[in-house]
């Protein structure tokens, strides 16, 4: 009779085990990853822009190029652009802009130039410049602004 106890309450166990759900506490160490952009500017006849990841209190910049627009029907696609990309990042108010100056070939798909990642305390102001040139053509930067929330 006691194995048969033993079996009873063994089976009854297992029913409200698969009967109450388990629930897993969430990982308190997950860092959302947020992305943000600026508004797109006219630079070297391409369409440009900063964007902005922000990982906790570390953020990565990087810019973006690509055509204006579609060509037109008929015309054959632009061809190879030799572009002299500046990116600079700067914690507002604490520290100098860190600025990379990398030259590119732009040959119609979109590329992105990236910056490395910067921390900044929270409620810091981190802001990203992005510039392309092509000669004749000036930069014309275009700049990006984000807060580091905790």
């Amino acid at each position: 009779m006691n194995r048969l106890a033993l079996l009873a309450s063994t089976a009854l166990g297992l029913a409200l085990c698969t009967i109450t759900p388990a629930v897993a506490a969430p990982p308190t160490d997950t860092v959302e990853t947020v992305t943000s952009c600026g508004n797109s500017g006219l630079q070297a006849g391409l369409a440009t822009r900063v964007c902005a990841e922000i990982t906790g209190t570390t953020v990565t910049f990087y810019g973006k190029v690509g055509l204006a627009g579609p060509p037109s029907p008929g015309s054959p696609l632009p061809g190879v652009k030799e572009l002299l990309t500046t990116l600079s990042v700067e914690v507002v108010g604490a520290a100098p802009p860190q600025t990379q100056v990398r030259p590119v070939l732009f040959a119609g798909a979109t590329l992105e130039v990236r910056a490395p990642a910067v921390t900044a305390p929270c409620g810091s102001t981190v802001r990203g410049t992005f510039g392309v040139a092509s000669f004749p053509r000036a930069a014309n930067p275009v700049v990006h602004e984000v807060t580091i929330g905790c």
